[in-house]
């Protein structure tokens, strides 16, 4: 619904000029010709914004902009002045004034504020809402979602938490592995023991058993000490290996002694070290396919895989993109000193649009570089990268000439051809993905003409 708008002005002519004027653009109205009567008036129904002359008789602009804004902060006020008295109009801004309009009006000039103070507070309203749901059940330990997804996901982990098995996070770079491993370790028993989290891809392969297990003097050219390694460290805690799809097959052997065995020896040393950890792993490569190919040791696979946990990716859920951004908006206007509100309307359909490649990483930079660029209290689509503003809405716009049915049916049909272009039109895993049967996936391939 358009805002409920008060004019007050004791010329006849500019307000009911004014009046007619937004009446005609469908703005619900009310007018007074004095500040006494304006106050009267929003005592029984409070407008959502006011325009007010500064220069009336009796109660003025100035004194009734004070008695608003210190009675009715919600209200939105636009103050009216003649051009050479434009320092009392910057005044009025000081004293909580939302801008300011010199006669004579220009009549697309008052239409265009008022339109962009209503889209603000609408912005505003929705930016209260999303801070609602940051702060209710929507995220664990900074892992945030409220689709069914993400939902399903928050379960899995208050139910895997407590019990001490190895768990394999699987997803695309960006997702949020490492969120959920972390989620997982904060809300279990092992909370206040180390959590260590080891990307195996980051780790040359001469070095990687050494990394993990450590090393004895004179193991290897330049070992002078004793090192204790990453599961050392972990010891009653959790240890988290990123990329497990990428190690060697030796290391995969020795990886599976320590599952199996809960020991291991140092590098160069014949002492048995036992240890106490929960292993929790994460790839983003098909493991499956990797075992027909000899890469990756099925042992070990089904030894990781006791309770895995699948990450979608962004683009298969845009109704989480508003809490993020919302929670991205927090992070970098305290990290920057900014004062960033919202993200303009067609611009967040825009980002719940976008493929996301990058996922939650990508996002998350597109909002900093949008804080930091900003010269406004709105992100628009022109602080995002060209390839945002090229990308089609995530969802269908409210002034669509669609009947309920074609909006409902054109979602439901670019759901199921981006899941299609995920899958690499792989049908059978499209529907499972969907958690549809594979004969309802082909029926509505055919009802919306999809080969």
């Amino acid at each position: 619904m358009k805002p409920h708008i008060m004019i007050v002005d004791d010329e006849a002519d500019a307000r009911d000029l004014m009046d007619s004027l937004f009446r005609k653009n469908g703005y619900r109205t009310t007018t007074a010709a004095n500040g006494h009567r304006a106050l009267t008036a929003i005592e029984k129904d409070v407008p959502d914004i006011m325009i007010s002359d500064i220069y009336m008789p009796g109660m003025d602009g100035m004194t009734l902009l004070e008695r608003v804004t210190e009675n009715y902060p919600d209200i939105a006020t636009i103050m009216v002045t003649a051009h050479g008295t434009v320092e009392m109009a910057v005044q009025a801004i000081k004293k909580g004034a939302k801008d300011y309009i010199l006669k004579p009006l220009q009549l697309d000039e008052v239409v265009a504020k008022v339109e962009n103070i209503s889209r603000l507070k609408s912005l505003l309203l929705e930016n209260a809402a999303l801070k609602e749901a940051l702060s209710s059940q929507n995220q664990i330990d900074n892992f945030i979602g409220k689709s069914h997804q993400m939902l399903a996901i928050f379960e899995l982990i208050k139910s895997i938490a407590p019990i001490n098995t190895t768990t394999l996070i699987r997803g695309e770079n960006g997702t949020g592995k490492e969120l959920v491993a972390r989620a997982i370790h904060q809300i279990s028993d092992r909370r206040e023991a180390p959590f260590i989290a080891v990307n195996c891809t980051a780790i040359p392969e001469t070095l990687i058993e050494s990394e993990l297990f450590g090393h004895e003097p004179g193991a290897f050219t330049g070992a002078q000490k004793r090192k204790i390694g990453k599961f050392e460290r972990a010891n009653t805690g959790t240890i988290f290996l990123d990329e497990i799809g990428d190690i060697s097959p030796a290391m995969q052997l020795k990886l599976l002694r320590v599952i199996q065995e809960k020991e291991f020896e140092r590098v160069g040393g014949t002492e048995i070290v036992k240890v106490n950890v929960r292993i929790i792993a994460a790839t983003n490569r098909d493991l499956e396919e990797a075992m027909e190919k000899g890469d990756f040791r099925p042992d070990l696979y089904y030894r990781l895989n006791v309770i895995p946990v699948e990450m979608p990716a962004l683009r298969d859920r845009p109704d989480d993109i508003p809490l993020l951004v919302e929670h991205f908006l927090q992070k970098y206007n305290q990290q920057h000193g900014k004062q960033i509100k919202g993200v303009e309307t067609e611009t967040m359909l825009k980002l719940q649009g976008f493929e996301w490649p990058g996922n939650i990483r990508q996002l998350e930079n597109y909002i900093e570089r949008a804080v930091i660029l900003s010269k406004s209290e709105i992100l628009m689509t022109e602080n995002f990268p060209y390839h945002i503003a090229d990308s089609q809405p995530g969802a269908p716009g409210l002034n669509d000439e669609q009947s309920l049915t074609e909006l409902v049916n054109n979602y439901e049909k670019n759901i199921l051809l981006r899941a299609l272009k995920h899958n690499k039109n792989n049908k059978l895993k499209t529907a499972q993905k969907l958690g549809i049967h594979r004969s309802t996936l082909m029926s509505k391939l055919s009802k919306y003409g999809i080969s």
